[in-house]
């Protein structure tokens, strides 16, 4: 069932756990992520990056998430991660995402937040729910990481921009790690507990698992996931004969190995049979 990105975060505050967002590309990751979650009973959350609003494959595939969602017989939210601006958050909501992040966070933090606050309100006349980042979580290529999000400034942004879920920068980055993070839980704790916000850890590809199990405790409600994706996606395609010719065919394997990589990380992230 198509679900709002409050709602599904609302189930993951009253259970105690993680909801996995996943990043989709194309039909067959959308499958792959659909089947997990029908088959755990989960929820989910399956989200595109920016570029594809910006560019056009988000309108041939936001028809293919929203078929998938309606059909399924669990929560499934389709959200917009690390929007560039009011173009991409726009074309979103157009295409019928049922969430909305918007990333200002390489700006002074006055601007991300009159920034983010002009997405949160336009977002409110639709009753659609907004995810901010305060504390730049940038890529594993980055030689120095942002500092880690402070939590006074935490409790200043969601109160003034009125998101209800906060990407933090606490020990993650974009992409393969390199050496494995050791993240910030006792900051990840305080913030939970200074403000109402859903919080989200970004570049959970590659962290711990009981890395993971720990944010989890301390407060993390939302937990993205594209790099691993991808290469449970690819690593199959690369390893499948090129005598099978027929697309359809030729896509199970992937599919399949999508599928079983979401599984991996609802069952990680708690997120198996809650509804």
């Amino acid at each position: 069932m198509l679900t709002g990105l409050r709602d599904i975060l609302n189930i993951a505050k009253e259970g105690g756990f993680a909801i996995p967002a996943f990043n989709v590309y194309n039909m067959e990751t959308v499958m792959g992520i659909t089947e997990a979650a029908e088959e755990l009973r989960a929820p989910v959350i399956m989200q595109c990056y920016s570029r594809l609003f910006t560019n056009k494959e988000a309108y041939f595939l936001a028809p293919v998430i929203l078929a998938a969602a309606k059909k399924a017989s669990v929560p499934v939210c389709f959200h917009l991660d690390h929007g560039a601006g009011l173009t991409e958050a726009v074309r979103a909501l157009r295409y019928g995402a049922t969430g909305i992040m918007i990333d200002k966070s390489t700006l002074p933090p006055e601007e991300n937040t009159a920034q983010t606050k002009q997405i949160v309100d336009m977002c409110g006349a639709l009753n659609i729910a907004v995810e901010g980042e305060l504390g730049h979580i940038g890529s594993t290529k980055d030689e120095i990481f942002g500092e880690y999000t402070e939590v006074d400034d935490a409790v200043r942004f969601v109160e003034e921009t009125g998101v209800e879920a906060l990407a933090v920068m606490v020990g993650t980055a974009h992409g393969r790690y390199k050496k494995a993070p050791k993240l910030a839980i006792e900051r990840i704790a305080k913030i939970a507990s200074a403000t109402s916000a859903a919080l989200v850890l970004h570049g959970g590809s590659g962290v711990p698992d009981e890395e993971i199990k720990a944010a989890i405790r301390a407060g993390i409600r939302k937990i993205n996931f594209g790099t691993d994706l991808c290469y449970a996606f690819l690593d199959e395609v690369f390893e499948t004969s090129r005598e099978l010719v027929g697309i359809d065919m030729f896509m199970k394997p992937p599919t399949e190995s999508v599928k079983n990589f979401g599984m991996s990380k609802i069952r990680l992230l708690g997120a198996e049979n809650r509804v």
